[in-house]
């Protein structure tokens, strides 16, 4: 009988274990960001990002399960007192965070000869293709970029993309696997980084002969440390280069590596550049411009909202260009393009949703919040602010606050983590007279700490004809 009960009780545990399994896997099975999490008891219940059960994490899961009715097992055939496996019980629940570590650690090498026997296939079958590797990288635009050049190449080539934000050696060795034909001209690839190091891995990978620089900020300088740390890990995909590389003219990071770069590259983005804008009107129904492509004019329009779309089709055009795609197939493509998902995605319908949910930048809140404004009716905007900034946090969502309360009749803003900033920001003195800014006194704010506690509120406050903006909303 005390087997059955060291069964169900580990079962229940088991289950139960799953916010800690979740945060670990958001953090990228690191162990210090783990912790760091455990400490704040900072951990993932609401979040719109849900566990994603792969076999890793089936795996993990499994591990746990049979940690617990082990002890279980053990404790119950031992010491049948009720109370005392009640506390122990109570006790292991309490320390699930370390048994979860616990678990993880006695998988790891099994994880580990998973991974590199994955890493293997992906190399093998890529060495048999003869793709050419285009790799992207930045702070900003990543996705959105890949995702414009996917739709520009593939008028004239055959291409391979890494789908969704698949930026991990995982991810990439997935795509490979699955995806990638022998046939295909480029292997389109976003590199994502937390840490120094982590491109110069995605390059010994997949190898680099084209790259792009999109713009780079402070996007996780919680994990970088500091902003040349991250500049010097943008610059491993340029190290690892064979043929030419394509860097953003619209921020001093980027341009600062393109200065430091010294073999064949490309400024975009810049009046003057190799490739740029000019002659730009937006409109909630999207973008006309003149793409300026080599020293020529080409007349463009495009159903993707705001200015930092713009941008993403200079630099796609621009490595598009330079691949041989003809100028009457990039204008072409450029008028069919359709929005990168949850990246300032116009879902029309009883009222205007911008879905721009995975951006996690003060630049680009600030474009979307642009884009907010050009719509007519009441605008709202929904967000958490700008995370894993650092000592940069509050005083970075602090100026987030204040660009909402320019545009926005309401910000309703969510959880806790930057409350305060975000709220500091939206009713801002105005430093030269001493009195609150007028666009301050007619943003309404309001408070969620749910998902559900904020579906409730918009239900009850939303009219037809509101624009509603999802700002980096998807934790």
């Amino acid at each position: 009988m005390f087997a059955l009960y060291a069964l169900l009780v580990a079962i229940a545990l088991s289950g139960l274990s799953y916010i800690f399994v979740k945060t670990f896997q958001l953090e990228n099975y690191r162990l210090a960001n783990y912790f760091q999490k455990v400490k704040k008891f900072d951990f993932s219940f609401g979040r719109k990002t849900p566990l994603v059960f792969t076999n890793r994490i089936k795996r993990l899961f499994f591990c746990i399960f049979l940690l617990d009715f082990c002890v279980f097992l053990l404790f119950f055939g031992l010491i049948p007192n009720f109370w005392v496996n009640f506390a122990l019980t109570i006790l292991i629940f309490i320390f699930s965070p370390i048994w979860v570590t616990l678990a993880f650690l006695c998988t790891l090498p099994i994880e580990n000869l998973i991974k590199q026997n994955f890493v293997k296939k992906a190399k093998k079958k890529l060495s048999k293709c003869s793709c050419k590797t285009i790799a992207i990288t930045g702070s900003y635009g990543k996705t959105s970029t890949k995702n414009i050049l996917f739709q520009l190449l593939r008028e004239e080539f055959d291409v391979c993309a890494t789908p969704k934000s698949f930026n991990t050696p995982m991810g990439v060795c997935k795509t490979i696997l699955e995806d990638l034909k022998e046939t295909d001209d480029f292997f389109v690839v976003e590199f994502g980084a937390r840490r120094v190091g982590d491109i110069e891995k995605l390059a010994n990978l997949v190898g680099v002969d084209f790259g792009i620089i999109t713009p780079i900020g402070n996007c996780h300088l919680e994990t970088f440390g500091s902003l040349e740390n991250l500049e010097n890990t943008k610059f491993e995909l340029c190290e690892g280069a064979k043929d030419l590389v394509v860097f953003s003219g619209k921020s001093k990071s980027s341009k600062k590596l393109f200065d430091r770069f010294e073999r064949k590259k490309y400024l975009v983005g810049e009046d003057g550049s190799f490739a740029y804008a000019k002659d730009i009107s937006t409109s909630p129904e999207g973008s006309a411009f003149t793409l300026v492509l080599d020293g020529k004019s080409l007349k463009c329009r495009t159903r993707l909202l705001g200015r930092a779309s713009i941008d993403n089709i200079v630099e796609a055009a621009a490595m598009a260009h330079l691949l041989g795609e003809s100028d009457f197939d990039i204008v072409r493509a450029v008028e069919k393009l359709t929005s990168t998902p949850h990246r300032l995605e116009l879902l029309k319908g009883f009222v205007n949703v911008i879905d721009d949910s995975y951006n996690s930048n003060l630049d680009g809140f600030k474009e979307a919040l642009s884009v907010l404004s050009s719509f007519c009716g009441r605008k709202i905007v929904v967000s958490p602010g700008i995370v894993e900034l650092g000592k940069a946090q509050f005083e970075t969502n602090r100026l987030a606050g204040q660009e909402v309360a320019k545009c926005a009749d309401i910000f309703l803003i969510m959880n806790e983590t930057n409350k305060d900033a975000l709220t500091e920001g939206a009713t801002s003195v105005d430093g030269k007279s001493g009195e609150k800014k007028e666009s301050a006194k007619k943003c309404q704010l309001l408070f969620a700490k749910t998902r559900e506690e904020q579906k409730k509120i918009l239900k009850d406050l939303l009219k037809s004809g509101d624009t509603v903006l999802f700002e980096n909303n998807m934790k």
